[in-house]
């Protein structure tokens, strides 16, 4: 059994994502953080709620960053455009959910908890690195203690998706990030790379939903203002399920290939944001701000369809208290 703790920004792919983590049989999800990002944080915090409401979820929700890790950069980058106003597709969700926080702020949370399962808990992230960042902060030792970090989040031999040279995730605070990187733990990270090349259309989530209970239904009523955004502005017929990828990995790593080798992100200037690894395998650089960093794993591979129906086989067949 996989223990996990989901840092993530509610958000229609983050949907799919903690769906996937609850359904899934071989994972035990024992905490959710929140971050700002695709919304605000009163937002994204507020759409955890709603989701475990509606789909029966236990685990506890700590409510995290609502800003970036420098506090000199301003602004939040939200995603309204993608995402939809309330960060769900404008479905509607309550103002209010009446559904308790954890007492604690995400990177107390995630302290804690690692510190009660050492060697046992995976974080995947897939929102802004800020609460990992302020985590590590708090204890740097937790990353002795962490079983893996696994982050949607990074563009490497593509393009970005908010500049040419960044992602959204990592441009949102790539201070956090280059901490994260850079930490002595285990990061696998899954960007543009291979989540582009995993697109659920709109009739595989038809048919999928279809075949689905009630909580299935509502996330493809929130998915479809983000399938609608795929095909307007993206001009793509369905939504990348980047999130999933990440989690697909904790039970399924076989479906992706990859590639080794330290990752810096660049902090500002015109490519902010953008991830630089030096592979382990090519040519070695004397001096640079690679020198003597982990070698992390990037995922540069995936088996698209057999991700998909992995996502689908455990959304459709899992029974749920939702």
């Amino acid at each position: 059994m996989n223990k996990v703790i989901f840092d993530t920004d509610p958000g229609v792919d983050d949907a799919m994502a903690l769906l996937f983590l609850h359904r899934h049989p071989k994972i035990d999800l024992i905490g959710v953080t929140t971050v700002f990002g695709n919304a605000s944080i009163e937002l994204t915090t507020r759409n955890a709620q709603f989701l475990h409401r509606e789909w029966g979820i236990a685990a506890p929700i700590a409510k995290g960053a609502g800003h970036a890790y420098d506090p000199a950069r301003n602004g939040d980058h939200s995603a309204a455009v993608v995402h939809g106003e309330d960060g769900l597709g404008n479905i509607g969700v309550p103002l209010e959910i009446d559904l308790p926080l954890d007492p604690r702020d995400a990177a107390t949370f995630i302290v804690e908890t690692v510190k009660a399962n050492p060697g046992e808990v995976t974080l995947v992230a897939v929102g802004r690195m800020t609460n990992l960042a302020l985590a590590l902060k708090a204890d740097p030792e937790i990353a002795g203690l962490v079983k893996q970090v696994v982050v949607m989040g990074g563009a490497f031999d593509v393009n970005g998706n908010v500049t040419p040279a960044a992602e959204a995730n990592i441009f949102g605070d790539p201070e956090a990030a280059d901490i994260v990187f850079t930490a002595p733990w285990k990061v696998v990270l899954f960007g543009l790379d291979v989540t582009m090349q995993t697109l659920m259309s709109a009739d595989f989530m038809a048919a999928m939903a279809k075949g689905g209970d009630k909580g299935l239904r509502l996330l493809s009523d929130l998915s479809q203002f983000y399938i609608d955004f795929y095909r307007q502005r993206v001009g793509l017929d369905g939504m990348a399920v980047h999130d999933s990828c990440a989690c697909v990995y904790v039970v399924a790593p076989e479906l992706f290939e990859y590639r080794s080798g330290p990752v810096r992100v660049v902090c500002g200037g015109i490519a902010d944001g953008k991830t630089i690894q030096a592979p382990d395998s090519g040519r070695k650089y004397e001096g640079s701000a690679w020198d003597g960093q982990p070698s992390q794993l990037v995922a540069v591979g995936v088996q698209p369809q057999k991700v998909l129906e992995l996502i689908r086989d455990t959304l459709v067949t899992t029974p749920s208290a939702g």
